[in-house]
């Protein structure tokens, strides 16, 4: 897939980011967006990557569903990169049964909270305290269009911790950003991800059908996608660029949809 950004030359020279979940998909397209500009990356995810990062790129191997996972990520970054300045929460998911809310169990719940929400939780809590002593810094919190359309079958779950998310970091904008600390919320719609992709080719195999049917069955399923086609990564990494920089420097407390126009009401 090809990667095409907007840069503006040495944006975010010196300075240093934690972006989670950076090995694939959106969070990969955003730790290299904000390396190609200059930030150091820290970065994480459950596995070793398969494919190396860009130089400029630290990785942390950590299950981010957990505490301890939360503990050693800021421990590691704080003692890499010195001092945190920007903060991306991509990790989220949903590994819940189809099966509508009776499949849902306490553990399913857990799973989901802990994968969307508390791990957003629990990072800031242990790196804001030194973006407040600095008076300065940047959070995005990925966030997704089903807090707003969430699909009974299968993403009850994943919804209401997005839902959850979307409030918790507009509670955090309100209390920090007179420290001089801007926190604010981008919710995706579908994003052609190496992972939707293989997705698409699954359900075209089991339909019987070619993969543009199916990506098209699929956007029918969201309730259609006005432009055509979902968001590709570096599309979404360039809003969390532009939400990181100075350029952005008034906005906080806010939540910016990128989703082709899946969501048809007025927000």
């Amino acid at each position: 897939m090809n990667q095409k950004f907007s840069l503006i030359e040495n944006e975010f020279k010196d300075k240093r980011a934690l972006v989670t979940g950076g090995t694939k998909g959106l969070g990969a397209a955003v730790a290299r967006r904000l390396s190609l500009d200059g930030a150091r990356v820290l970065t994480t995810a459950r596995s070793i990557p398969e494919e190396p990062l860009p130089p400029e790129v630290h990785f942390v191997q950590a299950d981010l569903t957990t505490a301890s996972g939360c503990e050693s990520v800021a421990k590691e970054a704080l003692s890499r990169l010195e001092v945190i300045d920007m903060i991306v929460h991509v990790v989220g998911g949903s590994t819940a049964p189809a099966g509508g809310f009776a499949a849902l169990t306490d553990s399913e719940w857990q799973k989901a909270l802990d994968m969307n929400l508390l791990a957003a939780v629990r990072l800031d809590r242990a790196l804001l305290p030194s973006m407040l002593q600095r008076k300065s810094g940047a959070i995005i919190h990925v966030s997704s269009i089903q807090r707003k359309l969430p699909l009974f079958e299968s993403t009850t779950a994943y919804a209401a911790a997005k839902a959850a998310l979307t409030t918790y970091s507009k509670a955090l904008s309100k209390e920090v950003s007179p420290q001089g600390v801007r926190v604010n919320t981008v919710a995706p719609g579908w994003i052609e991800t190496e992972a939707a992709t293989a997705m698409v080719r699954r359900l075209a195999e089991k339909a019987g059908t070619d993969q543009e049917t199916a990506k098209q069955d699929l956007m029918k399923t969201l309730g259609g996608i006005p432009i055509g086609r979902p968001s590709r990564p570096e599309e979404v990494a360039e809003l969390i660029a532009f939400l990181l920089s100075d350029r952005a420097a008034t906005i906080t407390g806010s939540e910016f949809t990128i989703d082709g126009g899946s969501v048809p009401t007025v927000s």
